[in-house]
């Protein structure tokens, strides 16, 4: 999918900051990042959040805010740090969205959005995360998506989400032994077998 496809004329609504930030990226190193970068950040947000609709527009906004900086990372720093930027940008997005009142439940998003189909053995372990992430507070499945999937360091960890370095280890490692216990419980209610051997602390 091409990124002028995803952000149609959003960026225009930002007016002289766009024109600003159009100038400071060149089009194609964008779409190269852009490719690279999405669908990571799409799966994120959707992981954390549990609804699939919530990621789109969030996944949007947060390529438009971060066109429409006034730096640019990807200029200065490199990928790496601009996947990063991009990722403190969305948590901020979710953060927000948090703060305000909404109805949206996970139990509300059908099981089979979860489980890729491309992959059966991703597939599998996806079905098996489900259920015991759903069950996890949402700042427990952040820093687990971001440790585990984005392969993030401790440190990386807290430049996304805000969160102090020096706690991030001791979260991690609650979210850990959280997770590898409601996978024994599921293990217990004949759900899965081997449940721990994806998220040893």
């Amino acid at each position: 999918m091409q990124w002028e496809s995803v952000i149609p004329n959003a960026v225009s609504g930002y007016a002289a900051d766009a024109q600003t930030a159009s100038l400071q990226m060149d089009s194609d190193a964008f779409a190269g990042f852009y490719q690279r970068s999405s669908r990571p950040l799409w799966a994120y947000l959707a992981r954390v959040s549990g609804d699939p609709a919530l990621a789109d527009d969030l996944t949007q906004e947060s390529y438009v805010r971060f066109l429409c900086a006034t730096s640019p990372p990807l200029l200065q720093e490199g990928e790496v740090a601009s996947k990063r930027y991009l990722f403190r940008i969305a948590t901020n997005l979710l953060r927000d969205h948090w703060r305000r009142p909404h109805s949206a439940s996970i139990e509300e998003i059908p099981e089979e959005f979860f489980v890729a189909k491309a992959h059966p053995e991703q597939a599998d372990s996806e079905a098996v995360l489900t259920p015991a992430l759903a069950r996890m507070r949402p700042r427990d499945r952040q820093i687990l998506w971001l440790a585990h999937a984005e392969g993030y360091s401790h440190h990386e960890i807290a430049e996304v989400t805000g969160l102090a370095s020096a706690s991030i280890r001791i979260l991690l490692f609650r979210a850990r032994r959280k997770i590898a216990s409601l996978l024994r419980e599921q293990e217990k209610a004949g759900f899965v077998s081997n449940p721990e051997r994806r998220w040893q602390p």
